[in-house]
């Protein structure tokens, strides 16, 4: 917005409340009066990786400084009232080879640790590409090799290859 006078921004980076990545700018302002006041709102609104930018046209009136710490800081929260939100979910792969005995069983298992069949091959054993969230991994990797009396094969996803 080439007629815009201000471009101000903060950002976080990871879990809510998190300060491993934090980031701001006043982009112009008088220091503290714009980034700092809207990181201070992302940090206490308990959402994570999230960013705000908040643009300023000049009025021709002069806020002060307690006007900018209140018109940043106030932007931001007012945003955020109307923020969709969405819970992030770690997921992991796994690449695991079974015998064909252990099929039905796998996939009546695989609910419990909200597991989804990405790919399956079927050759002289079944690989299976399976998803889940990160949580549920060892729960899972014990239940295959329980289920396959300990006779389950996990090797590593091969990530696509981009062409």
């Amino acid at each position: 917005m080439p007629d815009a006078t201000h471009h101000c921004w903060a950002y976080v980076i990871g879990p809510p409340r998190s300060t491993d990545r934090i980031g701001l700018s006043d982009d112009g302002e008088p220091h503290g009066t714009a980034g700092r006041p809207m990181l201070v709102v992302l940090q206490h609104s308990g959402v994570g990786d999230i960013a705000a930018v908040v643009t300023r046209y000049y009025g021709g009136t002069k806020l002060g400084t307690g006007g900018l710490v209140k018109a940043y800081g106030g932007a931001v929260q007012l945003a955020l009232e109307s923020a969709p939100r969405a819970m992030h979910i770690a997921r992991v792969q796994l690449l695991v080879t079974v015998g064909y005995a252990a099929i039905q069983a796998i996939r009546q298992r695989l609910t419990e640790f909200e597991a989804d069949v990405l790919d399956e091959t079927f050759n002289v054993d079944v690989q299976l590409h399976l998803q889940c969230p990160e949580e549920h991994e060892p729960g899972l990797r014990r239940v295959l090799l329980d289920i396959t009396r300990g006779t389950a094969v996990f090797t590593e996803p091969v990530a696509p290859q981009a062409t």
